[in-house]
């Protein structure tokens, strides 16, 4: 017996229908896309908002886009057509998953909800990436990763530190809970293939959000009645960030025994090495901005280099700061191959920055670049069963659009 092909990654062979948009869905998608799936991205017949941010060299091709949406094939119908909606359907009676990232009344409305789908395939893997959970009071909010990074307490946390609650800069509630979705389809995916059937998931961002700021923050409060307030110290001290050197900004972090011994004799801190509140761990995070301070203090005595010397031989982690532009020129990313230039058949030359999972054997493939609205809408269609000229009298109705088919 031929074993099965796995070259292109271990999901190869699952074909995934992707209702998603914006940043959350495709993350999730791109995820497994870049394992292997098949993944459909279904946009509208405006596609995605994120193919228009600009700058951009043509039309419905943003930078933001061309990363997100690798290794994905796009179909692009009209859901409000009745046309458009059954030829959805057709695709998903087909595929192992579904997923989607619109509110519970939403994708009731269209006839895709669960029990919906199911009828159309009884073991299909369906996850639903929502803002809130369908089962409390904010279900129908509307939710975006500012919203959630308020209401998860995540903001808060720089109120701790500076006095001014503050977004993280970076669509970091998004992206955690698309990397959620993605583990959660893959628990369904292996359900269903050791014969368990199919799955409905939900992956709210304000639980999943909530679940991560808590991983460390719970900590005293975790005990009830609380052994003391939320909050991990060490990460909400006002000195727990990068430091001046003589010529820069490092991250210089002693944490084991060892490391804070070799910064003091390093130093010349004798106090501090025969000082008890720093020789255990535990005891050094009840005092942590007294470290940090110290750390600071001694930081612009030598230069980012000297300070990388004797932490790579003390076995300190240190790094210096980079900016996001000097991200490509870093002699470890180069090496790993992280950031490649990459040639897209309509868009030239552009940017792809690999997965950073890597698979036995199994070398990061950019099997696709990331598709114009539309490119593939003849081809899944057909698969699907429809004929030629079944394929045309949609285009003619308007419940379909095809555009560059032809490009590979």
């Amino acid at each position: 017996m031929t074993p099965p092909d796995f070259s292109d990654g271990p999901l190869q062979g699952v074909r995934i229908v992707d209702l998603t948009s914006v940043v959350l869905g495709p993350y999730a998608s791109r995820i497994l896309a870049d394992m292997g799936a098949d993944v459909i991205k279904v946009e509208t017949l405006a596609g995605d908002q994120v193919r228009h941010y600009k700058p951009l060299r043509h039309e419905g091709m943003s930078g933001y886009f061309l990363n997100l949406n690798r290794n994905k094939r796009s179909i692009c119908l009209d859901l409000k057509s009745a046309a458009g909606l059954a030829a959805l359907k057709k695709i998903i009676a087909g595929a192992h998953a579904f997923m989607h990232n619109m509110r519970p009344k939403a994708i009731a409305r269209l006839g895709l909800d669960y029990d919906s789908v199911r009828a159309l395939k009884p073991d299909i893997v369906y996850c639903a990436a929502v803002g809130f959970g369908s089962s409390g009071p904010y279900a129908d909010k509307a939710a975006y990763d500012d919203v959630i990074q308020a209401g998860s307490g995540l903001a808060s946390l720089q109120e701790r530190v500076s006095g001014t609650p503050a977004f993280a800069p970076t669509v970091l509630c998004d992206k955690i809970t698309g990397q959620a979705v993605a583990y959660a389809v893959l628990g369904g995916l292996y359900q269903q293939a050791r014969g368990g059937g199919g799955q409905a998931i939900e992956v709210p961002m304000l639980e999943t959000s909530v679940e991560f700021v808590l991983v460390e923050h719970l900590h005293a409060a975790a005990f009830e009645p609380p052994l003391g307030d939320y909050g991990f110290a060490r990460v909400l001290s006002k000195y727990r960030k990068p430091v001046r050197t003589a010529d820069g900004f490092m991250c210089i972090l002693p944490y084991s025994d060892e490391n804070w011994q070799d910064f003091f004799a390093f130093t010349g801190k004798a106090d501090f090495a025969a000082d008890p509140r720093f020789t255990r761990l535990p005891d050094r995070v009840l005092h942590i901005d007294l470290l940090y301070a110290l750390v600071q203090e001694m930081a612009p005595t030598h230069t980012n280099a000297q300070w990388l010397e004797f932490c790579d031989k003390s076995s300190i982690p240190c790094m210096p700061v980079r900016k996001l532009e000097e991200l490509e020129g870093d002699e470890h990313l180069k090496a790993v191959g992280m950031i490649r230039i990459a040639q897209h058949p309509t868009e030239g030359s552009y940017r792809s920055v690999r997965s950073p999972v890597q698979f036995n054997n199994q070398d990061f493939k950019l099997r696709r670049h990331a598709p114009m609205l539309g490119q593939d809408t003849v081809q899944l269609l057909q698969e699907a069963g429809y004929s030629s000229d079944e394929v045309a009298e949609l285009v003619k109705m308007g419940a379909v659009k095809v555009s560059g088919d032809a490009v590979g």
